[in-house]
């Protein structure tokens, strides 16, 4: 039964892997031994997630290229698939989000969280499903979010963004899965990140909100994604196609509780 998650000879490239939520599905997906092929945009950051990755005993090499820009991707990939070897996992993990108030939101900054949230999957994947259906083997995450199925204030782009994701997931399979590609969506919910440190006080209103709001009763830690992301990743997952599973402690399967609840 281990084999099946077991990642050994496989290659990994992750989209925005050099830190955050990205790096820790990396490092399972790694310690689960598959190779990574890290993607980032900064020198400095790429050093530091590679020393990361390496001494934790990870094979990890990486790669700087702009995910909206299609002929840099295309480059990259041909790069990747001729130096280190097929591409056998794609995790397109690398994203922004912008919040401002729809009537302050300037057209711009809508289009560059739609173009690297939404557009850069779809360019990451066109080039590397061209040489998984020439294999007729493939595993493809698509990092979602909870906001692929709520709105919520302030996150429009955003939400509009990760809601196409979800829809360009269930695409990619229907068209895929016929050259044994299994293209799936992971759905975070709310996770300790060093972005969220300064709301995660007692106190804080939003920490409350989410102790309140998430049947678990707490925020996720990153290690709570890497179970998933090693699960579509593997033969584990051979049959499961166009899904989104949402790594969210429970949110989206209640309606919530009243705040003066225990």
């Amino acid at each position: 039964m281990i084999k099946l998650f077991d990642l050994s000879g496989k290659r990994a490239l992750i989209t925005g892997g050099t830190h955050g939520l990205g790096m820790a599905m990396a490092k399972g997906i790694g310690l689960a031994g598959a190779k990574l092929i890290i993607n980032g945009h900064s020198p400095d950051k790429m050093k530091d997630a590679l020393d990361a990755y390496r001494k934790d005993g990870i094979d990890a090499t990486g790669y700087l290229f702009d995910v909206t820009n299609d002929q840099s991707v295309r480059e990259a990939i041909d790069k990747i698939e001729k130096e280190a070897g097929p591409i056998d996992i794609l995790v397109n993990n690398a994203g922004i989000i912008k919040r401002i108030p729809i009537l302050e939101m300037d057209v711009a900054d809508f289009r560059q969280v739609i173009d690297v949230d939404l557009v850069g999957p779809f360019i990451v994947s066109k080039h590397v499903g061209k040489y998984m259906v020439q294999r007729k083997a493939g595993k493809i995450i698509n990092i979602c979010s909870m906001m692929s199925e709520l709105g919520r204030n302030t996150v429009t782009a955003y939400a509009a963004a990760k809601g196409g994701l979800k829809m360009l997931t269930k695409n990619m399979a229907t068209e895929w899965a016929k050259y044994n590609i299994q293209v799936n969506g992971i759905g975070p919910g709310y996770f300790a990140t060093e972005q969220t440190a300064p709301i995660r006080v007692n106190g804080h209103p939003f920490n409350d909100f989410i102790i309140n709001r998430t049947p678990a009763a707490r925020w996720g830690d990153p290690e709570d994604l890497t179970g998933t992301a090693i699960f579509l990743s593997s033969a584990a997952s051979d049959f499961v196609n166009g899904q989104i599973i949402y790594v969210d402690g429970g949110i989206l399967a209640t309606i919530g509780k009243p705040a003066n609840e225990v």
